[in-house]
């Protein structure tokens, strides 16, 4: 959470303050990982729900989804987009050329599964809004960002990210804060480590 925070800072995003002291779980599964995050091929209506379940509103959950202004995805979470869908070369929702680029740049991603391609191809290296503006222009990289556009409720507040900076970086450090809420532990609940890679 503190290298998160510092990293948006460092890339021209919100500062926001973060409660350090939380616990550690007593155990630590992938298989946990399961329906408590979302997944790139999700619905938006579906992400809304797996949100809800965290407290969180939809209005939350796209201020956090702008957190794909940066960053990169692997191939493989989106190929079902670009290679065969449904019958067609690519995903519809997407924009031609990028979609002809992306089958370019992902060719070789079965034997290489380290190819990936930046979340926002339009302004990689920055924390900005821009991600909120490609997505009506078929710019939106994994299916869960199309899907956003598409959800009438959750497509209100890309709209407005999209256009007002202020309003996107002010809910984004406001959903992170409370993001960082979800889940603490208390009382007698989790750790305390005196090493962060093993019980003790």
């Amino acid at each position: 959470a503190l290298a998160a925070r510092d990293l948006v800072a460092a890339l021209g995003g919100p500062r926001f303050p973060v409660a350090p002291g939380r616990r550690d779980s007593r155990r630590s599964d992938a298989r946990d990982v399961e329906g408590n995050l979302p997944r790139t091929n999700m619905s938006a209506r579906a992400m809304v729900r797996l949100f809800a379940r965290k407290g969180l509103a939809p209005r939350e959950m796209v201020a956090l989804a702008g957190a794909h202004t940066v960053g990169f995805s692997h191939c493989a979470e989106f190929a079902p987009r670009i290679y065969g869908y449904r019958g067609a070369s690519h995903d519809p929702r997407l924009n031609p050329e990028f979609a002809r680029a992306l089958q370019r740049s992902c060719a070789g991603y079965r034997t290489d599964p380290t190819v990936s391609i930046f979340n926002d191809i339009v302004t990689p290296r920055d924390f900005d809004e821009t991600y909120y503006k490609n997505l009506p222009h078929g710019l939106g990289l994994l299916a869960s960002d199309a899907a956003i556009w598409e959800y009438p409720p959750t497509r209100v507040f890309a709209q407005r990210y999209a256009a007002n900076r202020t309003a996107f970086f002010e809910d984004f450090a406001a959903a992170m804060q409370r993001l960082g809420a979800v889940g603490v532990k208390t009382g007698r609940q989790g750790v305390v480590r005196r090493r962060c890679d093993a019980l003790d």
